[in-house]
């Protein structure tokens, strides 16, 4: 689509309903200020940013043919679920598969300046997890291994520097090493499908560790009373926490407790794959094999339904699950998927709303079941723009 230059935006503030407009220049929120109340204003709130997308519309950024289209395509699809920025993630493959994954990626924002705005980097998740069944999870284990510098080298190389965030499992020999090295080249990395003991665990945070990957998911099904990695990663202040929300990956009291212990480290990821928006049935993917996509858009593995291959649900609707739930307020669901991973890579948009902040803003009509993304606006231009009628300020107001 055609980007559209906005000035103006008003609608009810998500922090606290009160009606707002929102101005902006040069793509920089400039001014927000009280405006009378009227009907059909809709909801403003800062724009999601998801650490985790591996595909969606039926569009797996893990499959060839790998192509930049592929990656622009998801891109545009995002913006109609409200997202304004995230990390293409790129999984467990063999050597070239993910050099071919990852250069896809990079010819993508080589070729957009929108895109450039847009994906924040790259997220790679694995091969250097656990090969344990159940840490594993729906990895191809034939393509998991240790931890490379040599081999991650021709991967960043490949792909412009745009690797961004690395999930490994620090159980293996060498993996604090492989840390350090990340962070002194600016890399960031999360602690995820880990088998990993309570010493290689503290080893790895001292080692620059700041994340946990789907915290609670990627693991045995069965665990020690304690000590347990799940344990080990809540205990570490250090360390930021992400969860899935899509009400299958995690159970409430689950989300309860890491909200309540993480804290401002609490952070709501999608972990959306291709089978994202799609209707219920078995389907082959790169990720598993055969999986099933039950009516109530769960996603596991064929035969193993406590194994899930993956999330279908957007952070939109991971926002809204939280929320209808009442596991918390709308504004700390939301800000779990704007403002705070905005605030691990250290982006601007960690302002959120408020006056010197990026104008990433979406637009909102909240439902019974859903949340209705009405328009989505990146550095004061449009991507996205539902087909109705907007209140509160077109192009160039």
């Amino acid at each position: 689509m055609q980007e559209t230059e906005i000035r103006l935006v008003e609608g009810m503030d998500y922090r606290t309903g009160c009606p707002i407009a929102v101005e902006i220049e040069g793509g920089i929120i400039s001014n927000i200020r009280r405006i009378q109340n009227r009907p059909g204003l809709p909801w403003l709130a800062p724009g999601l940013v998801d650490l985790q997308v591996n595909g969606f519309g039926g569009v797996d950024l893990n499959a060839p043919p790998f192509s930049p289209d592929s990656v622009t395509a998801v891109t545009h699809m995002l913006w109609r679920e409200g997202v304004t920025a995230y990390l293409p993630t790129i999984i467990t493959n063999h050597d070239e598969g993910i050099e071919e994954a990852v250069r896809a990626v990079a010819d993508a924002i080589r070729q957009s300046p929108t895109l450039d705005r847009v994906i924040l980097g790259i997220h790679l998740e694995g091969p250097f997890i656990s090969p344990q069944d159940g840490p594993r999870g729906a990895h191809d284990p034939a393509f998991v291994k240790a931890p490379d510098w040599a081999l991650f080298e021709r991967w960043q190389k490949v792909a412009d520097g745009r690797i961004r965030l690395v999930t490994l499992s620090p159980e293996w020999p060498g993996a604090h090493e492989f840390i350090e090295s990340c962070v002194r080249h600016g890399v960031k990395v999360a602690i995820g499908h880990t088998a990993a003991n309570t010493e290689q665990l503290t080893l790895a945070v001292r080692a620059g560790a700041t994340l946990s990957t789907h915290l609670g998911n990627g693991a045995h099904p069965m665990l020690p009373r304690h000590p347990n990695y799940i344990w080990d990663q809540l205990a570490e202040p250090d360390l930021w926490a992400c969860m899935i929300g899509d009400g299958f990956h995690l159970p409430d009291s689950v989300i309860k407790v890491i909200m309540r212990v993480k804290r401002d480290k609490a952070m709501l990821v999608s972990d959306v794959v291709q089978l994202g928006g799609r209707e219920p049935g078995e389907y082959e993917t790169h990720i598993g094999g055969r999986v099933v996509l039950t009516p109530q858009g769960k996603l596991h593995l064929k035969g193993q339904p406590q194994l899930l291959a993956g999330s279908v649900q957007t952070l939109r609707q991971g926002v809204w699950n939280l929320f209808k739930k009442q596991l918390c307020g709308l504004q700390d669901a939301w800000d779990m998927a704007s403002i705070r991973p905005a605030a691990y890579l250290g982006l601007s948009a960690r302002q959120g709303l408020t006056v010197g902040a990026p104008a990433d803003l979406v637009a909102f009509a909240p439902a019974d079941e859903a949340v209705r993304i009405l328009r989505t606006i990146k550095q004061g231009m449009i991507l996205h723009e539902a087909d109705t009628h907007m209140q509160g300020g077109g192009a160039d107001d």
